[in-house]
């Protein structure tokens, strides 16, 4: 006799799904606060260490403010804060979307292999971005000063 299968299982597409989701809702909350919370307006968020200290921008400052105009749909802005960071989180997007595919598909998770040559890679680009806002050719890139 076959017993008929519970609601209170769940099919194996929602527990397929359960860590892209839960990593997104990861994501999401905060982004959510900084969306609500606008890191433009003084005194909400502490101010960068580094710049701080030496006075120059550091490769993660404007993320806060880059993520805010991203939410509220404007990429110019979000550009000029940050454009480091813009372009991470695109590749952060498109490589959660292939995982949520191949949880929705059954597929294999898709690998992701970072070499030493491409974390290289990535230090001198993040370095480059660094300096290069730092200075007056630069100054494009360097979010607005609060």
């Amino acid at each position: 006799m076959n017993a008929a299968p519970t609601a209170s299982v769940p099919p194996r597409v929602l527990r397929r799904l359960g860590p892209p989701l839960a990593a997104l809702a990861a994501v999401a909350g905060p982004a959510a606060y900084v969306a609500a919370v606008d890191p433009n307006a003084p005194g909400h968020y502490p101010d960068c260490p580094f710049l701080a200290a030496t006075g120059w921008w550091c490769p993660g400052c404007g993320g806060l403010r880059c993520v805010h105009a991203l939410a509220h749909g404007d990429l110019t802005s979000a550009l000029h804060d940050n454009a480091v960071a813009v372009l991470l989180l695109g590749v952060l997007a498109v490589l959660w979307l292939r995982w949520a595919w191949a949880a929705l598909t059954g597929g294999a998770p898709p690998g992701v292999s970072v070499g030493a040559r491409r974390w290289a890679l990535i230090g001198l680009l993040v370095l480059v971005f660094a300096v290069v806002r730092n200075l007056p050719v630069g100054a494009g890139l360097a979010p607005p000063l609060v």
